[in-house]
């Protein structure tokens, strides 16, 4: 991923989302955003040590830094916090409800540092709070197509307009599967190895059917049609059926489609009349969930179709 984010997101829905306690806020405060999705301990900076420090980064006062404040002397405790509030950081939190003397509020006051403690233990805030802000700020795209959960699988199907995305996402959802996103879907990079889609929250749980309209799939089908996100295990690409187009029979050879610089697992699925795609999607999501956990089937066929060859020629 690149250093620097595209994305933002606003400091007040992070404090929101992790109910910290507020100490003091600056009147901008509703404002201010977050751009970084990693965190800093600053401990060297509080022992003066200036090189390398990133303000755009929420700073997280732990017990060891803590610890540290407390054991200068007096005169030198309040300045080695200056020393991180003077930076302008995008805000400091304290963990584990440690106390926050008054010498530290009044120089977030002074430097207009947003200022917020929480009762977590600070590993395990950290964790959930990059983790938080990994999504919020992920690298996104979004592309034309349908985005389903079949059998805890995430399916992307992508293809011409008109090919019938829309019919076959609704088949699925009457088979007791659920819609995610129809028509767009916002694919985030969250990690190194994984994407997530969701929808556009104008269009979330609706789909458009040509010949009847927009339908809202969860007030038809009820809440259990319908997911927020999931992880995209698997990219479906429908084609009209080309005569005389040779198709993989076999599925020996793996697709794959990048996607923010990550490679998806990819099946082309020719379209013709007579064709369940629901039916075949479903198999589709099966299958592949068959490969996650070790078993390929069309590799193991190959194996007794090649042992069967050897033992003929013996």
């Amino acid at each position: 991923m690149s250093d620097e984010s595209s994305y933002s997101i606003q400091l007040s829905s992070v404090i929101n989302e992790f109910s910290l306690e507020e100490i003091f806020v600056p009147d901008d405060y509703p404002t201010r955003h977050i751009i970084r999705s990693d965190l800093n301990r600053p401990g060297l900076k509080l022992t003066g040590f200036d090189e390398l420090f990133d303000a755009r980064r929420i700073q997280i006062i732990g017990k060891v830094e803590y610890e540290y404040i407390n054991s200068l002397p007096e005169e030198k405790r309040a300045p080695a916090f200056e020393n991180v509030a003077k930076e302008h950081p995008a805000a400091i939190i304290f963990t584990s409800q440690l106390p926050i003397c008054p010498d530290q509020i009044e120089l977030c006051k002074k430097y207009s540092v947003p200022l917020f403690r929480t009762s977590s233990m600070t590993s395990e805030f950290m964790a959930a709070l990059i983790a938080s802000l990994n999504v919020s700020l992920a690298p996104r795209v979004t592309r034309h197509g349908v985005f389903v959960e079949v059998y805890g699988e995430g399916i992307l199907i992508l293809g011409d307009s008109g090919i019938g995305k829309s019919e076959t996402a609704i088949e699925l959802v009457k088979r007791g599967h659920r819609l995610i996103a129809d028509d767009a879907v916002e694919i985030k990079r969250v990690s190194a190895i994984s994407l997530v889609g969701s929808a556009p929250e104008i269009i979330r749980h609706y789909v458009e059917l040509r010949g009847i309209g927009i339908i809202d799939v969860r007030r038809i089908f009820g809440m259990g049609a319908v997911k927020m996100t999931e992880k995209i295990d698997l990219i479906i690409k429908l084609e009209a059926w080309v005569q005389g187009k040779m198709y993989d029979r076999f599925g020996l050879e793996s697709e794959y489609t990048d996607i923010l610089g990550i490679d998806v697992p990819s099946i082309t699925i020719p379209v013709r009349p007579g064709r369940n795609l629901a039916v075949i999607i479903e198999i589709a999501a099966m299958n592949n969930r068959q490969k996650k956990m070790g078993f390929n089937t069309a590799v193991e066929f190959n194996k007794k179709l090649m042992g069967q060859f050897n033992d003929e020629d013996r």
